[in-house]
């Protein structure tokens, strides 16, 4: 029997990203890169996992024209199913990103625009067949991205094609993180964010990665995988808590690297996994992301 896809569902875009060659300050105009790349958290964690061996099948809207054809075919070589993608006759969405020489992001704008405007057409194919039974459970892996319109993340707990999955979700960033308290309202959700998306979910100050999983888990999550960038690391189930320090990584770009992270996690998740070589898989990976040569 062939591997099942884990199914990536969210944002799939075009990152524009610009490197600069100094510190920026507000308003600021230097020297640097700009580069084009795939981008969306979605999108990022498919092509992850595809590349670490778990096929991945990608549900987001990407626009009709040129841009999404291209990001379409981007992705076909990568590996990614892209079959069950809504093409949509709206512009197909971006990111744009300012980051400083260190790889810490300055300043980004998100537009996923197309994304929210195809609303429930993104669960489609889980409906009408083209992706197991129709209006049946997956029961399989699925990842959802914050960047989801809130009214399609605040339903997933009740929808009956989530009710039998392996759920793991993410927020996509601070400001969409709490979209996903409606989530954790019930079934089994693996969450994971960073401290800060922990505590916009938690509204409260939390000191440490350890102490938010905690946190998270009493919100609702099943289990919770919460990460502090250079700082300790935790994943809590209920049962065992572990956290792993990653060691001292000079970065280039810290753009997607948390994307990585999750798909690195997801993807060592075998029978003879445990929680610490998965949690230590995930921060492997995220550290050779942020090291890598740009181009």
């Amino acid at each position: 029997m062939a591997q099942p896809p884990v199914l990536c569902i969210g944002s799939a875009l075009w990152d524009i990203i610009a490197s600069a060659s100094a510190p920026m300050q507000q308003g600021g105009d230097i020297a640097g890169q700009i580069r084009r790349q795939l981008g969306g958290v979605a999108l990022n964690v498919a092509v992850a996992l595809v590349r670490q061996g778990q096929p991945a099948a990608l549900l987001s809207a990407i626009g009709n024209g040129p841009e999404g054809d291209a990001l379409i075919e981007a992705l076909e070589a990568e590996g990614v199913d892209c079959r069950f993608i809504y093409r949509s006759d709206d512009p197909t969405d971006s990111y744009l990103a300012i980051e400083n020489p260190n790889g810490d992001v300055f300043g980004a704008i998100a537009d996923c625009a197309s994304l929210e405007l195809a609303g429930d057409q993104i669960f489609a194919p889980l409906l009408d067949g083209r992706l197991g039974t129709p209006s049946a459970p997956w029961p399989y892996r699925v990842m959802v991205d914050g960047n989801l319109p809130a009214s399609l993340m605040q339903s997933l707990s009740s929808r009956v094609e989530f009710s039998d999955c392996q759920l793991n979700i993410v927020p996509a960033s601070p400001g969409k993180a709490a979209r996903l308290r409606a989530a954790l309202s019930g079934g089994d959700v693996t969450l994971y964010v960073n401290l800060g998306e922990a505590e916009i979910l938690c509204e409260a100050k939390l000191p440490d990665a350890e102490i938010a999983a905690h946190a998270l888990r009493k919100l609702g999550a099943a289990r919770a995988i919460v990460t502090d960038g250079p700082r300790m690391a935790c994943v809590s189930d209920g049962e065992i808590t572990v956290t792993l320090t990653p060691p001292p990584t000079p970065a280039h770009s810290t753009t997607g690297a948390g994307d990585v992270f999750m798909a690195a996690h997801i993807a060592a998740g075998g029978d003879a996994a445990t929680p610490e070589t998965r949690l230590q898989a995930a921060i492997d990976a995220a550290a050779r992301h942020i090291t890598r040569k740009i181009v």
